[in-house]
């Protein structure tokens, strides 16, 4: 191969130049804290977004302008970039130790990070310098395909044909190639996982909840998820222990995607669980959602039964096995439809009985959970019509009803707390004092939205590419490091990248919500007689446990 037709020349200025602001962008602060080795990928990804934004807009400028300047302005200009752009990733390179502790440090967490500039610098230069070879590969073929072209066709059709041929061939072999299979060995990993159980986790011998003795759902088609949902329901004693008084064995209902063929099928079976269960019969029935792998929080479960002292039934359904990430790029119809299957058919039941003696009818999801059930509803209106409240966890930002509701906020509320028709409905919170703002009336049924400020899998948006979000504006939410700017490009792939370690910060930040919950419930669904000092009591409970 001839290396001098594939480097041709050197990086265009404006590639080199927007490719170094890039990389020194993705050194400052974002939602999370990060590993070192992190940051070396996530600079060189984004080096290369610069780089394309760049030398595109250098070829454009190239196209339109005639002019060249001498070569002596270019070499000096030359010189000032790379002289400015050295110091500068110097420079970012010295204060990134800096945010990255102090970010940290807002979260709780221990501020002695190991942190190698040095090998972040040569991470993202040996993976750029990579990417870049690759693209430039890319565009040789393209520029000889456009060459045979234009043997047989005018100039510019040749071109255009070109310029489209390539376009369509790279993306295919990114969607339908490198994408598709990369989904398909995540799933195949996925489906042995789903077959797997969880330590620890044994067939319940309760006849209460699914895959039990008597059971409609076979314990082998509960996927891993669904053995640990039913298999980890809170025994009668450690209720006991915490109420004072004997309690009562809670149902748990699941239905795993094996059980059935359809999302109707396993609804239809889900309610006959529940039926045999005497489910119906119990104070308070919740429909819970799950994400990606069928996976529920188990402190969304725990709540309530310790609140109820058992005296609880709830009901999900698993509707895929991959990662949640991955199901919300490929499985999002599928969430929505079982959802909305599951929710209806629960509802049609429940609607049967004498209104006197209907259970509270109530809704909770975590992250793809709680857009699963969202998608139940035509809006926040016909959801408190149809149910007796909801608490939805650290809602993706892609949930229909949040995005109706926070673009309705009252003007001087922030994205991260807002406030809807004076809190009449709905409330958002990430501390239990959350819950008691705005002051004034809060009829039921009510629905509560937990989410931290710092989560990215409630901020993350393809709308980040080209628009500040309105959390960077104003006043910054708790554990945002007042240091955390937006740029183009940058701050998408940032967000991005903070969600995998959305698990790795103490409760209270990220994805963590944990022991929050309970105070969630105790505003959307108390029982009788339940007090601030019982959700203390409980909150301690399920965070030590």
């Amino acid at each position: 191969m001839d290396t001098a037709r594939v480097v041709r020349r050197w990086p265009g200025f404006g590639g080199a130049l927007l490719g170094t602001l890039f990389a020194c962008a993705s050194l400052t602060p974002s939602l999370l804290p990060r590993t070192w080795m992190y940051q070396g990928v996530m600079g060189a990804v984004t080096g290369l977004l610069g780089y394309a934004v760049g030398a595109s807009i250098g070829a454009l400028c190239r196209a339109l302008v005639s002019y060249r300047p001498p070569e002596r302005w270019r070499r000096t200009a030359w010189q000032v970039m790379i002289g400015a752009c050295s110091a500068l990733s110097l420079v970012a390179l010295w204060y990134s130790y800096d945010w990255q502790r102090d970010l940290r440090s807002l979260m709780g967490m221990d501020t002695r990070i190991t942190w190698f500039p040095p090998l972040i610098l040569a991470v993202t230069a040996v993976l750029f310098t990579l990417g870049l070879v690759l693209s430039r590969l890319v565009r040789l073929g393209g520029r000889k395909l456009i060459g045979w072209l234009d043997r047989f066709v005018p100039f510019y059709v040749g071109h255009a044909l070109g310029v489209l041929l390539i376009s369509f061939l790279v993306a295919v072999f990114a969607n339908d190639v490198l994408f598709s299979a990369f989904v398909a060995r995540v799933s195949d990993v996925s489906a042995v996982t789903n077959r797997g159980t969880a330590a620890g986790i044994r067939p319940p011998a309760s006849s209460l909840v699914s895959g039990g003795p008597g059971s409609l759902v076979a314990w082998g088609s509960l996927g891993r998820e669904g053995r640990t949902f039913v298999g980890t329901a809170v025994p009668p004693d450690r209720l006991a222990a915490f109420s004072g008084r004997p309690a009562t064995r809670p149902i748990r209902v699941y239905v795993g995607l094996d059980a059935a063929p359809t999302p109707q099928a396993q609804a239809a079976l889900a309610v006959r669980e529940l039926e045999r269960t005497g489910a119906f019969e119990r104070p308070v029935l919740a429909v819970l959602g799950t994400t990606g792998t069928g996976w529920v929080d188990p402190h969304i479960p725990d709540a309530l039964e310790y609140m109820y002292n058992g005296g609880s039934a709830m009901v999900a359904v698993q509707y895929s096995y991959l990662p949640s990430w991955v199901s919300f790029l490929v499985d999002r119809t599928k969430a929505a439809a079982a959802g909305r299957a599951l929710f209806e058919a629960v509802r049609a039941r429940w609607a049967r009985l004498p209104a006197g003696d209907r259970p509270k009818l109530l809704l909770s999801g975590e992250s793809l959970g709680s857009y699963e059930l969202e998608n139940a509803f035509h809006d926040l209106g016909d959801l408190v019509a149809r149910t007796d409240g909801a608490v939805f966890v650290g809602p993706p930002n892609a949930n229909p009803i949040w995005q109706h509701v926070t673009a309705g906020r009252e003007p001087d509320s922030p994205l991260w707390r807002p406030v809807y028709e004076a809190g009449r409905t709905v409330r958002f919170a990430q501390t239990p004092g959350d819950l008691t703002r705005p002051p004034g009336p809060w009829a039921p049924p009510r629905v509560v939205y937990l989410q931290n400020a710092s989560d990215p899998v409630v901020w993350w948006t393809p709308r980040l590419i080209l628009r500040r979000p309105a959390w960077l504006k104003g006043e910054r939410g708790p554990g945002v490091n007042p240091q955390m700017n937006w740029f183009p490009l940058v701050t998408f792939w940032q967000v991005l990248v903070d969600m995998t370690a959305a698990l790795s910060v103490p409760p209270g930040h990220g994805h963590r919500y944990n022991a929050g919950i309970v105070d969630a419930w105790a505003a959307v669904a108390a029982p009788r007689g339940w007090g601030t000092a019982d959700s203390v009591r409980l909150r301690s409970l399920l965070s030590s446990s």
